[in-house]
């Protein structure tokens, strides 16, 4: 199944100018826990609640003065759209992350995907699955 198929596309991004007390009012209002720093549509990083509580709270930052590009991480690894799923969960493994952006062929932000929402996935599947069990089963 191809991640176009299972990413949301209603990522939320924003500039790397943005400051930290920014991205923490939009991850509370938008309910999210990590928001992908763009340069245009391109990612170029991601900051999570983690990266807040661990390098803005915990060294005592006052977070009106510090900004995404200052606390986001870089490394960020993204997947392309058309991959699948075992590509995705092969990518988060590998490189110890719970988020990855999803771009098109050009490198542009389309959407993201999760570890929860592969959990989520799979839990789907075992669904079915216990439901074809239960319908083959004799009674009992």
């Amino acid at each position: 199944m191809p991640i176009e198929d299972l990413a949301r596309d209603d990522v939320v991004s924003a500039g790397a100018e943005t400051t930290v007390s920014d991205l923490a009012t939009t991850m509370r209002d938008e309910r999210v826990g990590s928001i992908v720093i763009t340069d245009g549509a391109t990612p170029v990083g991601i900051v999570t609640d983690r990266d807040l509580a661990m390098r803005v709270l915990a060294d005592g930052d006052a977070a009106a003065d510090s900004t995404a590009e200052a606390v986001m991480s870089e490394d960020l690894v993204t997947i392309e759209r058309d991959h699948g799923f075992y590509e995705a969960a092969d990518l988060m493994s590998d490189n110890g992350v719970r988020r990855l952006p999803v771009c098109d062929a050009d490198g542009e932000l389309t959407g993201i995907i999760t570890a929860d929402d592969l959990s989520e996935l799979i839990a789907d599947e075992q669904q079915h699955l216990a439901d074809v069990i239960r319908a083959q089963r004799p009674p009992y």
